[in-house]
């Protein structure tokens, strides 16, 4: 197709044209064809060369935090003996990710390669599809352009934010207490072993002390192998429970259920996730992220099949963990319930609205909502953290005691 240059040669030959007629020039005609001919011979130069290219896509990282830089490489090659012209590459992102990119190639040799380079700056989780690739080949005169289309695309998985609770921070009612709130989730993962009498090149620090004492004799901890601390982690995905995707509570939420899932795995455990609408299934941390970065919102009403399903997956030896917007009546009465069959409970409450952005009368019905479960969720025997979504987990993750919100921030 001709180029805005390709179609200006047009109108110029066919102006020249005009204008020798009205003088009656001969020589001029002939120039007024040539001119108005030239992008019809370019076109058919472009289409006669047949321009092939072999297109190699690279990303720096096919696997991300949200705000990381990506560097996403193309490698065009010319694998045929005719050299091109000035190329124009194009490369389509999704919506979120910008707008594509656009890169200038001023002519690759034959049987040459160049790689063109441009960034990404993912803001939002997600899994998104780079690609297709667009080449257009012009003549040398960039009169005319062909179109070739390259269909292969590379993923980009763009993961929940990650907040690192190992590490404890300095809270201002005291220090450590994180570590006493992953010790209470991770109370199982610690029991799992098994006594043997000690052997020449034992190691000296396996030895268990309390049984030295009660027995007299040289005992030696062995872990079992057999057998690992397991958890499940619940996100609660209704829309009506924490929004819609892309809502500040249900994104909030997501990132919760991906910290904690990481936390657990990294600790030894065998996770397993499940959601409003998917039954509890094991997951490695890969498969976890890959998971939560495409969740979405789901237009289930009640979360009882939900409740059933994780029931039927309790383990009096597995920990749990409920990740929800603060619930009420039956539901909450359904969550202590499905708890009941699990050790230990972490319930994360995450209000679906910043308590901040809410009318007055609205603000105190969620907080007086969030209240209301905590209370009933601590006396069943569960740890619970009530989380606005402007607010770290780790923040409220290293503090000693869960107050009602309202008094806090």
């Amino acid at each position: 197709m001709p180029t805005g240059r390709g179609v200006a040669v047009f109108l110029a030959g066919l102006g020249i044209w005009v204008a020798a007629r009205l003088v009656g020039s001969p020589g001029m005609e002939v120039v007024a064809i040539g001119v108005a001919a030239l992008p019809f011979v370019a076109g058919g130069v472009v289409r006669w060369s047949h321009p092939k290219f072999v297109i190699r896509r690279r990303l720096s990282d096919i696997r991300v935090d949200p705000g990381t830089r990506v560097t996403v490489e193309l490698d065009v090659e010319n694998p045929t003996y005719k050299p091109t012209s000035f190329l124009l590459v194009e490369d389509h992102l999704p919506p979120s990710l910008g707008r594509p990119a656009r890169m200038v190639l001023t002519g690759i040799g034959s049987r040459r390669t160049q790689t063109v380079r441009y960034p990404v700056l993912p803001q939002t989780r997600g899994r998104f599809r780079i690609g297709p690739l667009f080449i257009d080949a012009t003549d040398p005169f960039a009169l005319t352009r062909r179109r070739l289309q390259f269909d292969d695309r590379d993923e980009l998985i763009v993961t929940p934010a990650i907040e690192d609770l190992r590490i404890p921070t300095e809270a201002a009612t005291g220090r450590g207490f994180g570590n006493s709130r992953a010790m209470h989730l991770f109370r199982s993962g610690q029991e799992y072993y098994t006594m043997r009498e000690y052997q020449t090149g034992d190691d000296l620090r396996r030895i268990h002390w309390p049984s030295v004492a009660r027995t007299g004799e040289l005992m030696i901890r062995q872990d079992e192998s057999s057998r690992r601390a397991s958890g499940t982690v619940f996100l609660d995905t209704r829309s009506d429970a924490l929004g819609k995707e892309g809502a500040a509570g249900f994104e909030k939420a997501v990132s919760v259920a991906a910290s904690i899932g990481v936390l657990l795995i990294r600790e030894g455990f065998n996770l397993k996730i499940a959601t409003a609408t998917i039954a509890p299934h094991p997951v490695a941390e890969d498969t976890l992220l890959d998971e939560l970065s495409a969740i979405s919102d789901v237009q289930v009403r009640s979360v009882a099949p939900a409740l059933a399903n994780l029931r039927a997956a309790a383990s009096a030896d597995a920990s749990l963990v409920f990740v929800s917007a603060p619930l009420e009546g039956a539901e909450l009465a359904g969550v202590l319930r499905a708890g009941q069959g699990f050790g230990p409970r972490l319930a994360v409450l995450v209000y679906p609205h910043e308590p901040a952005s809410l009318q007055p009368n609205r603000q105190a019905e969620q907080e007086g909502h969030a209240t209301q479960a905590r209370l009933a969720l601590i006396r069943a025997g569960w740890d619970v953290i009530v989380l606005p979504p402007s607010m770290a987990l780790k923040d409220r993750w290293h503090t000693p005691s869960e107050r009602p919100l309202a008094r806090t921030v």
